[in-house]
């Protein structure tokens, strides 16, 4: 273990091989790594954009010829000037890091599976959907996407294909496209029709932490991937703490019972990289 955690935290350089545009915000780029090809759905890498700043981000896709995807959208200094770069220029990669999602028991072969992605946080359940549920071969995958505006929906065409005779069921903020409003809307009147045996979600805090107060009202089972601001990714700087756990090393999946134990902080505060605490305003 501990030469694995020393290969993952070891920086690497490589260079930037494909930019696909995804939406007016997001670009998914392309690069090889031989270490990050070993990562499970919902681990993260540390990108290092040189003379910039190292960024935390969900692993999108890892093949076994080295070749992995990460999806971005520009928020920010580091991530703008990431959006900026051309195929062939340098970055830096450590990882991958943290923990996986769990797929059902072999018990559960014939499974009823959810997954709810926000954003950004669609990229490394489609990864999950792909790869990590493929030896479980979900009797029905049912899949709900949110964004804001229809231009920001991501990976429909990839999610319709592999939701097969499950459902795809997209919202959008301003009702451009799908359901009117937010992933929560209609996800409290599928979990009153069915019982799920394992339900994933990845996106911003405050939709996690309302998916959370649903699937605890009707008894059904989750693991949430968490974003939180994280510098180091290897458990040390303690940016990314909520509750008594440490996102990178702890997380970034959680499951019912730790969500329950953090639910005091989850989408109301965290921390600055000053290291002062800040509470949103949305709760």
């Amino acid at each position: 273990m501990l030469d694995y955690l020393t290969a993952a935290n070891t920086l690497r350089t490589t260079k930037i091989e494909q930019i696909i545009t995804e939406s007016p915000s997001v670009k998914t780029f392309i690069f090889k790594d031989k270490q990050c090809a070993k990562a499970k759905p919902g681990q993260f890498l540390m990108l290092w954009i040189p003379g910039i700043d190292e960024i935390p981000l969900s692993i999108f896709n890892a093949t076994k010829n080295g070749k992995i995807s990460v999806s971005v959208k520009a928020v920010g200094e580091a991530t703008q000037h990431l959006h900026n770069m051309k195929t062939k220029e340098t970055i830096g990669i450590r990882g991958p890091f943290g923990n996986n999602f769990t797929p059902p028991t072999v018990t559960q072969m014939q499974a009823n599976i959810l997954l709810i992605g926000g954003g950004t946080g669609t990229a490394p359940l489609l990864f999950l959907a792909k790869t990590g549920l493929a030896t479980i071969k979900p009797k029905k995958l049912t899949f709900i996407v949110g964004a804001r505006t229809q231009n920001e929906l991501l990976f429909t065409e990839h999610l319709f294909k592999i939701c097969q005779e499950g459902k795809l069921i997209t919202t959008t903020n301003d009702g451009t496209h799908g359901h009117k409003g937010v992933v929560t809307e209609p996800l409290t009147e599928l979990l009153s029709q069915e019982k799920f045996d394992a339900i994933y979600t990845c996106g911003p805090e405050i939709m996690v932490k309302k998916i959370f107060e649903t699937t605890q009202k009707h008894k059904q089972p989750l693991q949430a991937s968490l974003e939180r601001l994280m510098r180091c990714g290897i458990g040390l700087c303690g940016s990314c703490t909520i509750g008594k756990y440490r996102v990178c090393k702890d997380g970034p999946i959680f499951n019912n019972t730790q969500l329950d134990e953090i639910k005091n902080e989850l989408g109301i505060s965290k921390l600055n990289p000053n290291g002062s605490k800040t509470f949103t305003t949305n709760t």
